[in-house]
């Protein structure tokens, strides 16, 4: 069985009812969420030997979302308890012209505050195939940039396979740090990139103007990349999107099939699902079938409520095949 790890935060997620504004809600659903440990989830599903590396405050929330992880079929032997608040992001869901919204509060998190010297990545990469990361971690303090870059490096040593979504957003980088002074050493060490090309320029401190320029800097620059991987979204509403992927090599590319998707249930986690395709795809399949795979979870993931993809590998295959598409399994 192959064996991945991932790292990042998983923060509290607080959403109103149905398609309801904050202002006219007086309750919160509650569920439990993080771009690398959604990833996580996705494989776990598919059967792989997930373990993610992440820090909780030592309470009945932290204990409540280390407990989330294990429902989920994540392995929590490397999650540390440390100093520091429960990350939340509260999330309003739109529908039809009126957008979907997130308000994050998650400074000063025990995942922030955790200290690279608490994690022995020797025991932790201990029989590990892929590691995965995002560009959100290296952003939320220069504890998790120091943590990520450390990991990375002890991976790459050890010949594991590395891929990373850049995921550049502008309001996490608040410690005094810009993207271009971290995210490169990172990506060095990456062979699998998902990114476009806000995210090549912020990450890179380039002006590139469009997506053909800023994947030939990254190919020449970064020796070690194997892959680029691109989506293609548009939003005709909230509830209605459609959406592509491509997978870049050096000489040759891969595209998907473009999905239609109307009466979208969920848009969060969307990324992180197409993500977790990726690597299951690029382990077990050939580039343009893992592409597919990859596309065909993304879709998938709008119709599913919460952060995590919950479906099986043979729906995704089925989709990625175009067959069994809305029908009634019996």
């Amino acid at each position: 069985m192959k064996k991945v790890i991932t790292l990042g935060e998983v923060m509290l997620r607080l959403s109103p009812p149905g398609n309801q504004r904050f202002f006219q809600t007086d309750s919160f659903q509650v569920e439990f969420g993080g771009s690398e440990a959604n990833v996580g989830a996705a494989l776990a599903y598919w059967g792989l030997d997930v373990a993610h590396v992440t820090a909780f405050p030592d309470h009945e929330i932290g204990w409540a979302a280390k407990s989330h992880l294990r429902k989920n079929g994540i392995d929590t032997s490397f999650v540390e308890y440390a100093p520091g608040r429960m990350g939340v992001y509260f999330l309003e869901n739109g529908a039809m012209q009126r957008s979907s919204q997130i308000i994050y509060d998650r400074a000063g998190s025990a995942f922030a505050n955790l200290s690279p010297s608490a994690l022995n990545w020797d025991e932790i990469l201990e029989g590990v195939a892929w590691v995965h990361w995002s560009g959100i971690t290296p952003a939320l303090s220069q504890n998790c940039a120091d943590l990520t870059l450390q990991g990375l490096e002890k991976a790459f040593e050890k010949g594991i396979k590395i891929s990373g979504d850049l995921n550049y957003r502008s309001n996490l980088w608040q410690y005094g740090k810009a993207p271009h002074d971290i995210m490169p050493k990172l990506m060095e060490l990456t062979q699998v990139m998902i990114a476009g090309t806000r995210d090549f320029n912020q990450c890179l401190n380039e002006n590139h103007k469009n997506f053909t320029e800023a994947k030939k800097d990254a190919f020449d620059r970064f020796k070690n990349l194997e892959y680029i991987v691109k989506t293609d979204r548009e939003s005709h509403s909230s509830s209605h999107n459609t959406m592509s992927g491509t997978l870049f090599g050096s000489k040759k590319s891969h595209s998907s099939k473009s999905y239609e998707l109307t009466h979208i249930v969920d848009r969060v986690g969307t990324g992180d699902a197409f993500a977790g395709g990726l690597i299951y795809g690029l382990l077990h399949f050939k580039p343009k079938e893992a592409i597919e795979f990859a596309m065909a979870a993304g879709a998938l993931k709008h119709s599913v409520p919460g952060d995590i993809l919950i479906c099986s590998v043979q729906e995704v295959i089925d989709l990625a095949n175009g067959e069994s598409v809305g029908k009634i399994k019996r």
